[in-house]
């Protein structure tokens, strides 16, 4: 593939880090709320960046937009959480251009998420260009490019097997439990944190588990209310959370804070208790582990089990890759097109002009000079030289960084900026 540019001013890059090299700590340390995402759409519109999409999950942090180079996005980052920039040069990355494409769609079909056919990332990639949008800071390039993962996905989830079986971080979270407590449905289970995690364990815990003795505690009681309600839970304030916690025989932390919600001073145990930090940064202090009476897992430790399940969605891989290819191709082409789209318009914009000074020069010139059949037939004919040059550019045997570059010398065109 040629290394077709982007942008005439700046490149599209990818810079972020994830499960692949970066702990849950690390990841926890680079790790954006909402708030953080607006932080960093804001100062990327003061300092004049054109398109930024934020990806922030708890598997990865990455920023995709136009720089100039890539320090930009990598210290909008640092400056916008607890990261720094020396952490990010020891597990993050960086895409440019085509590679960043690439990479992109690979996250948005599932195929590069740490369970592989968790599609849940596609709707952050949503939420995250509507954001992005609602802040100015979205183009034409990165409206198609999500648009073209998005189809890629959903022909993905249709066509192909990659998603099939329960398989998510929730599901893991219950599969284990199952396969290391016995007699589940007679233990007590207390959740704590009811966002999206732990709504989806929640659903898991009770379709696989048959147990009816879970409690939810949320810090917004009516939140965990709403969820309790589907199933007929029973909820807690939160300040019952230590009473509940010593009454437990399983703790299923989702709280998505920043700071750790269950700490060891919190714990006053007489029984053993199993306790699953499904949360990043880590919900739970670690020094919870060193208490006799707890085995602590972790979101890590969950997403590493494969199954059967995992194994046979790998059979799917290559044809989840034609889907993309496929998909990509289009974009692709339409990158191209748009890149010398300007260029074509400024050649006819100049054909124009030349063809209304020689029908005003020759109208005056000579008797009974038709100067509307002339304009017709002028017209045509710059729609045939235009064309003509269009699908030269689309030629994929051509260099068309040297032809547009010929093209703007040999007719002098001043060529808008896109």
């Amino acid at each position: 593939m040629k290394n077709y540019h982007i942008s005439r001013h700046s490149s599209f890059y990818t810079v972020g880090l994830s499960y692949l090299k970066a702990d849950a700590d690390l990841r926890g340390k680079f790790s954006l709320d909402e708030t953080g995402e607006e932080k960093i759409l804001k100062a990327a519109a003061e300092l004049g960046i054109d398109g930024l999409l934020i990806t922030a999950t708890c598997n990865r942090t990455e920023l995709h937009g136009f720089a100039q180079h890539p320090f930009q996005l990598i210290k909008l980052l640092c400056d916008h959480s607890l990261g720094s920039v020396e952490e990010f040069q020891e597990v993050g990355y960086v895409y440019k251009n085509y590679e960043a494409i690439d990479h992109l769609f690979r996250v948005g079909t599932g195929l590069d998420s740490q369970i592989l056919g968790d599609f849940e990332i596609i709707s952050q990639i949503k939420k995250g260009f509507a954001r992005s949008k609602e802040k100015g800071l979205s183009n034409p390039f990165l409206e198609r490019l999500v648009n073209s993962i998005l189809q890629a996905s959903k022909r993905i989830k249709n066509e192909t097997e990659i998603s099939s079986g329960a398989t998510s971080v929730a599901f893991a979270s219950v599969q284990y439990i199952l396969e290391t407590v016995p007699d589940i449905s007679e233990k007590n289970i207390l959740l704590f944190g009811t966002g999206k995690i732990g709504r989806n364990t929640c659903e898991n815990l009770i379709k696989h588990t048959g147990n009816t003795h879970i409690t939810l505690i949320n810090r917004t009681r009516n939140k965990a209310e709403q969820v309790a309600g589907k199933f007929d839970l029973l909820v807690r304030d939160y300040s019952d959370l230590q009473a509940e916690i010593r009454q437990a025989d399983i703790l299923v932390v989702a709280t998505g804070a920043h700071k750790p919600t269950v700490s060891r001073s919190l714990l006053h145990l007489t029984k053993p208790l199993l306790i699953l930090d499904l949360s990043i940064p880590k919900n739970v202090d670690e020094d919870v582990s060193e208490l006799p009476e707890v085995n602590l897992i972790h979101l890590d430790h969950l997403s590493r089990r494969t199954d059967k399940t995992l194994e046979k969605r790998r059979k799917y891989i290559p044809q989840a890759e034609g889907i993309i290819e496929e998909v990509k191709v289009d974009f692709i082409k339409w990158l191209e097109t748009r890149k010398f789209a300007p260029v074509i318009k400024a050649l006819k914009k100049k054909l124009k002009t030349m063809k209304e000074q020689e029908i005003d020069f020759q109208s005056k010139k000579l008797p009974g000079f038709n100067s509307e059949q002339a304009d017709i037939i002028s017209e045509r004919i710059i729609q045939k030289i235009t064309k003509q040059f269009a699908n030269h550019l689309k030629d994929s045997e051509v260099d068309a960084d040297d032809s547009l570059e010929l093209i703007q010398r040999v007719f002098q065109l001043e060529v808008e900026k896109p």
